[in-house]
């Protein structure tokens, strides 16, 4: 490692680092292994942009995967030049098109107070559309007319085009996308309302229709920086070519064995082709890894180079040695989160610079963290799970930001249409029918016409009377955003609905949901104290803290809330993980048809991706790596059987320490733990070459449990088997239970398990 004398960020870079950091002009790709140290890099290049080349802030463009690694980045490079980076535009694709369109929706036709909607915003939208256009939801997904219409926007087709191009189609789901796109996008504009794949779509159409605007955004961002290059699709390829054609100071960092969004039109070939579209480019790879042992590394370049297309590259380490990669088969998924569990209790009691924050558990389907939190919930151990239902999309906060985005947006019909009855206020579906129906002979809002519901002589009294008094209140904080801050704001509007009473009227849930609605408020009043941090003068001075707070609030993604500092076990999908990394971590599920999903084998392409996701999670872990497996896993209401995953198979056996799980093998007693970390033993795991007593537990026709046995439930908990009756399938048990009582059980639904002593 060279330590150099000068700008304190190139202290400490290796020979390729530095390569990377004091290029100056010209494309560069630099190929940035797992745990290379690339966000340094990245962070070291604009520093030395700044310090040795002049290079004012706000003529750098830097783009980041994730509006969490923007927050980061920029901190380290106050920290790092002693000042902030004053007019840098940093963030995310989706936050720097949303940023771009701000500032000139006008030229498109919305106006510049649009509201972004979310992935339910949007499906509500494309129902009402299939509606008009008379499509049997019945007989046509709305998720997948929409999936093929964000599939078009990646790829920069417009509706009229898509249309045209699929009128004559012999494919019926394809002419029907291009019924409904063409409305779906007139439907938002009339609402005044981008989604997410507008944010890159319509910044590229503002350009291309616009050279005045992209010169200019061309001579403001003479320096441009993008992160994880090989996740990018043709929408983002084509934006960054528009910016960086003047200048050409554009470096890419990215890993082609790291590209993961092929399902979602990230293109591998955009940084495999760089040099095709960047002739003359400097490329840089970074092969060090500062981050794994030699074990997990060297499992990680054998799975990798399993992969075809791929450019040459082996990551190399100089942590030398570690723990071998612990595989074990389970019985079933709660034996399997069961094992995890206990695992990581053990390694936290005996391993002083353990915590549960350090550890995390990966899988291929968000489907299988019910288990999982059944397994941490019942044996008290702390954990967060990244995904799942986020808190965003939570009903009571979904509720509060509808008003906050019509207060902002009075054209956004979806969000009218969710809170004109919420709370109560007798307006009715024929009332809102009846509204609807008029205002579009009349031409104005649906807010407008609730003004003036008397007018309208099928709304009975009440309702006419509730439409105008929530027009009313609407139009009261309309002004009153102006000038107050969103915290203020929110804390006033929850007020006056009286909120967090009618929530707790609601019942058992209503308590955590106004805790969730005080969170969002915590949330607001956050972002007042950092809102002169991270946006221009111009932007505080053109919007209002409510447009700011909802474009935030829109385009947080799921590990965005990720809480690094908190002692909690991480629960995650494999693409969640991007980017991250733990001491220990797991990866669960390791079965044919799991992981890889059996319809990657359709497709060479996918399953290489697969194999790419395998990878990442490999490279996640620093210290200590485990994979797990089950024999059999309930899937949709029924058993499905296991194997173990192929993708298992390029690890080199010498790697492996392999073991069943105590209910594979009726262990009742310890075995010694052959890690490297002390001998110490576990009380969940056997070694591989103990063969169980019997498989019997395997065959569904035979009872599992027997009478007088202790078992536990995931929502019951303890208890014992008082009966047995029926046969396969049929079979039931009946337990009294500690706390619940008894209970009459199907044993294929019923989640139960022995209750080891």
């Amino acid at each position: 490692m060279l330590d150099l004398k000068g700008g304190a960020h190139l202290n400490g870079l290796n020979p390729e680092q530095l390569e990377a950091t004091t290029h100056f002009e010209g494309p560069i790709l630099v190929l940035a292994g797992a745990g290379s140290g690339k966000t340094r890099v990245l962070t070291a290049r604009v520093c030395n942009l700044v310090e040795e080349h002049g290079v004012p802030p706000d003529r750098i463009l830097a783009v980041t995967f994730t509006n969490k690694a923007a927050g980061e980045m920029k901190e380290r490079i106050t920290r790092l030049l002693g000042s902030e980076p004053k007019g840098m535009w940093m963030g995310t694709f989706h936050s720097l098109g949303a940023r771009l369109l701000r500032r000139h929706a006008d030229r498109l036709g919305w106006d510049r107070n649009f509201s972004i909607f979310d992935a339910d915003q949007s499906l509500r939208l494309v129902k009402n559309v299939q509606d008009s256009v008379g499509l049997d939801p019945k007989k046509w997904s709305a998720k997948a007319l929409r999936s093929e219409m964000s599939n078009a926007k990646n790829q920069l087709i417009d509706g009229d085009t898509f249309a045209r191009e699929t009128e004559g189609s012999f494919d019926l789901f394809l002419r029907n996308v291009g019924k409904v796109y063409p409305e779906y996008q007139k439907a938002l504009k009339n609402q005044n309302a981008f989604d997410f794949d507008d944010l890159l779509m319509k910044p590229v159409q503002l350009f291309e229709d616009h050279p005045d605007l992209l010169e200019r955004y061309r001579d403001r961002f003479s320096f441009i920086l993008v992160d994880e290059y090989q996740d990018t699709n043709k929408a983002q390829y084509r934006f960054v070519e528009l910016l960086a054609q003047k200048h050409e100071n554009l470096m890419v960092v990215g890993d082609p064995d790291q590209s993961i969004y092929g399902w979602r039109g990230a293109d591998i070939r955009n940084i495999l082709d760089f040099e095709v579209s960047f002739p003359g480019a400097s490329i840089v790879p970074l092969e060090i890894n500062y981050r794994s042992t030699a074990k997990i590394l060297d499992a990680a370049n054998a799975v990798i180079e399993e992969n075809t297309d791929r450019p040459e590259k082996t990551l190399r380490t100089n942590r030398e040695g570690g723990e071998l990669i612990t595989m074990v088969e389970t019985f079933d998924e709660n034996d399997e989160a069961r094992w995890i569990v206990g695992e990581i209790e053990a390694r936290v009691q005996d391993t002083p610079t353990l915590s549960h924050g350090g550890c995390a558990v990966l899988y291929r389907t968000n489907a299988q963290a019910r288990a999982m939190e059944d397994a941490f919930r019942r044996e008290g151990v702390p954990y967060q799970v990244v995904g799942g239902v986020r808190f965003y999309e939570r009903r009571e906060i979904q509720d509060v930001l509808a008003y906050l985005r019509l207060i902002s947006n009075p054209k956004d019909a979806v969000a009218f249409g969710r809170v004109v009855n919420y709370p109560r206020r007798s307006v009715g579906l024929t009332s809102q029918e009846h509204l609807k129906r008029w205002a579009g002979v009349q031409g104005v809002t649906l807010l407008e016409a609730a003004a003036r519901a008397a007018e309208i002589p099928e709304i009975r009294a009440a309702g006419a009377k509730g439409l105008m008094g929530f027009a009313d209140l609407i139009q009261r904080f309309s002004v009153r955003a102006i000038h107050a801050t969103i915290g203020e704001l929110l804390e006033e509007l929850v007020d006056d609905l009286d909120l967090v009473r009618h929530l707790h009227d609601e019942g058992p849930d209503g308590e955590d949901r106004a805790r969730n609605v005080s969170e969002l408020i915590a949330g607001a009043l956050d972002f007042d104290a950092a809102l002169m941090q991270t946006m221009d003068e111009e932007e505080i001075d053109t919007f209002s803290e409510l447009d700011l707070f909802l474009q935030q609030v829109a385009l947080v993604a799921d590990v965005d809330r990720l809480d690094p500092d908190a002692e909690t076990v991480t629960i995650m999908t494999l693409h969640n993980a991007k980017g991250l990394e733990f001491p220990v971590v797991f990866i669960a599920g390791l079965e044919e048809g799991l992981f890889p999903l059996s319809r990657s084998y359709d497709d060479p392409k996918s399953l290489e991706e697969e194999r790419r996701l395998f990878y990442v999670g490999i490279t996640r872990a620093e210290d200590k790596l485990c994979f797990t497996w089950a024999r059999q896993r309930r899937r949709a209401g029924d058993f499905t059987y296991g194997t173990l995953s192929t993708f298992v198979e390029s690890v080199p056996e010498e790697l492996v320490d392999r073991r069943r799980s105590r209910r594979l093998t009726g262990a009742r007693t310890s075995t010694p733990h052959s890690g490297g970390r002390g001998g110490y033993r576990r009380r969940d795991a056997v070694q591989v070459d103990e063969e169980p007593d019997d498989d019997d537990t395997l065959n569904q026709d035979m009872p599992q449990f027997v009478k007088g046995e202790r078992v536990v439930h995931p929502t019951f908990g303890s208890g014992s088997v008082v009966e047995i009756s029926g046969f396969g399938r049929d079979l039931k048990v009946t337990v009294d239970f500690d706390a619940a009582g008894r209970k009459k059980l199907l044993i294929r639904y019923a989640s139960l398990e022995k209750d080891w002593p």
